[in-house]
């Protein structure tokens, strides 16, 4: 699983499935889109407005990425 929080748009990725592979993009929610893959299963979350929907200390602890800066483990 990686999950990856880009500060400038707030948007958090989840992706829980690391195989390459097309998706179909599936919105559920005003500000949650899955990401299906093969077998229709969800491979990856996208969250919109994430500061507002989730606070990230409470992902802890997991790896996280922020594009363009190093990998901070918590």
């Amino acid at each position: 699983m990686r999950i990856i929080y880009n500060d400038r748009t707030d948007l958090l990725y989840i992706r829980l499935d690391e195989t390459k592979q097309d998706v179909i993009n599936r919105r559920v929610s005003e500000d949650v889109v899955l990401d299906i893959g093969k077998d229709g299963k969800v491979v990856g979350i996208e969250i919109l407005d994430a500061s507002k929907h989730v606070n990230l200390e409470s992902l802890l602890p997991v790896k996280y990425e922020i594009p363009g800066k190093a990998v901070h483990g918590i």
